[in-house]
């Protein structure tokens, strides 16, 4: 299975095309592709732009993250003096230590793609309390309240 050519080469093709004699809007019909696209992949300098499409296949960063590295940060998060702490307290721990596996961030994102990103620490998660159901009238003169407003207040002069 042979590769599609990337934008140098195609604009490569296009050059040669041209200083054969052709002219770019045929040389760039034959690759099919816009005369105006070759055009907007040179740079003024005469370099090639990078495609700035957002669902460009782009190469994967010389940084990126190891399966390795990744499998480390969840064993670390994982173990049982840092389970129940967030990365937010894990990784100040590792550096006290003088240990650096990866950043706080990075350490969220490997939890969040591994979906093990639930609730840490001993306290209870947090709980939907439902609204009191006991000041409920369902038919009149069943709830009573009374007016405060004219009382007086805590400042002379004052009133609720």
């Amino acid at each position: 299975m042979t590769s599609a050519p990337d934008r140098r080469d195609i604009v490569t093709l296009v050059d040669e095309a041209m200083a054969a004699g052709a002219r770019q809007s045929a040389a760039c019909a034959e690759l099919g592709l816009g005369a105006r696209t070759s055009q907007r992949w040179k740079e003024s300098e005469g370099g090639i732009r990078e495609d700035r499409r957002p669902f460009a296949e782009r190469p994967a960063p010389g940084n990126r993250l190891s399966e390795q590295e990744r499998d480390l940060i969840v064993a670390t998060c994982a173990a049982p003096e840092f389970a129940s702490l967030p990365p937010s307290q894990i990784v100040p721990r590792l550096a006290d230590r003088g240990t650096y596996i990866a950043s706080e961030s990075s350490m969220y994102r490997v939890l969040r793609e591994r979906d093990q990103t639930h609730r840490r620490g001993r306290a209870r998660p947090a709980t939907r309390r439902k609204p009191p159901t006991s000041f409920e009238a369902k038919a009149p003169c069943q709830v009573w309240s009374w007016d405060i407003t004219w009382l007086p207040g805590p400042i002379a002069g004052t009133f609720f």
